[in-house]
């Protein structure tokens, strides 16, 4: 198949970014506005429900990288779907959510998706989410795009302050338990979830040299670069640094009567291993001891073809 594009409506677009970007296979994700009868709307005209438009994303993707029916799976984890009067906080027409369908097969799997969450029991009212045909999409102004790179800050407080955040995690919190049980090995679980602890020198990484990055086992989130990896000696992969701090939670860990620092993973809240300050002092004296079973290697020269083109940064 190869490219594709979704278009789903979640109220306020700014949130709907984060939780799609940087996905295995997501080649793009623009915020915009659509469903309405005006031409080319401005925010301003949106908000006051005048137009009939939703904010949306439109998310550009490799299907046999990132299938629609895991967009799907994403999405309904993001929004309250029994929700008809908009989302959180707020209010409005304009902040309601939907699923846009670009083609039969987008239908008929977002039609099944919806009905399974409905019989899933996880709701007790109704799914309200309405399933349409795509109509003109529009491209918000720059100042939304990618808010929650540009303005990292403020979008985190909007996110908890909306109720978005706690809504999520009452919810959805982790993905269900039998869901991990089923991806993952027992060794990836028992480390993931169970805060468990790989045997050193038995591992699948801590003697890699290949040039590559490490991404996180559950999420597919990017965590290191093989150019920030060095032999400590210690038997566990370990990295100066990682690639994108904020997808780092540290916390103290006095477990075994030791004081440490665990480090998590943000989108997944898997444990990934700790975090020294006995690393290299020429590169910021901090050592990150991983688990290889939490993580995914992927080689250099295949990282644009699994969706991570954009890390080849990383490397020049």
């Amino acid at each position: 198949m190869g490219k594709a594009v979704a278009t789903f409506a979640g109220g306020c677009f700014w949130c709907m970014v984060e939780p799609f970007d940087q996905q295995p296979g997501i080649l793009n994700v623009v915020s915009g506005y659509t469903g309405g009868h005006t031409e080319n709307p401005t925010y301003e005209e949106v908000c006051s429900d005048t137009t009939g438009h939703v904010e949306a994303v439109q998310i550009t993707f490799d299907d046999e990288k990132m299938p629609y029916k895991d967009l799907l799976d994403i999405y309904w984890r993001q929004i309250d779907p029994t929700d008809a009067g908009g989302q959180f906080h707020d209010r409005g027409r304009s902040y309601q959510t939907a699923i846009f369908y670009h083609n039969e097969m987008q239908r008929t799997a977002a039609e099944e998706s919806k009905r399974k969450l409905q019989e899933s029991g996880k709701f007790t009212k109704p799914i309200v989410t309405p399933i349409l045909p795509a109509k003109t999409f529009y491209p918000a102004e720059d100042y939304h795009q990618n808010y929650y790179k540009k303005n990292a800050l403020h979008y985190k407080m909007y996110k908890q302050g909306s109720g978005r955040k706690a809504f999520i995690e009452k919810n959805w919190g982790k993905k269900d338990e039998s869901d991990r049980r089923n991806k993952l090995t027992p060794m990836q679980y028992h480390v993931t979830q169970e805060k468990g602890t790989e045997p050193p020198f038995q591992n699948e990484y801590w003697d890699n040299e290949k040039e590559g990055i490490y991404t996180d086992i559950v999420s597919g989130k990017v965590l290191f670069s093989s150019r920030d990896k060095f032999d400590a000696g210690c038997g566990w992969p370990s990295f100066t640094k990682p690639v994108d701090q904020d997808e780092m939670n540290e916390v103290l860990d006095t477990s075994y009567g030791m004081r440490r620092i665990e480090v998590r993973s943000k989108t997944a809240d898997s444990h990934l291993g700790h975090v020294f300050p006995d690393g290299p002092k020429e590169h910021g004296g901090l050592r990150y001891c991983m688990n290889s079973a939490a993580m995914r290697f992927i080689p250099k020269e295949k990282m644009a073809e699994e969706g991570y083109g954009e890390y080849l940064r990383l490397f020049d």
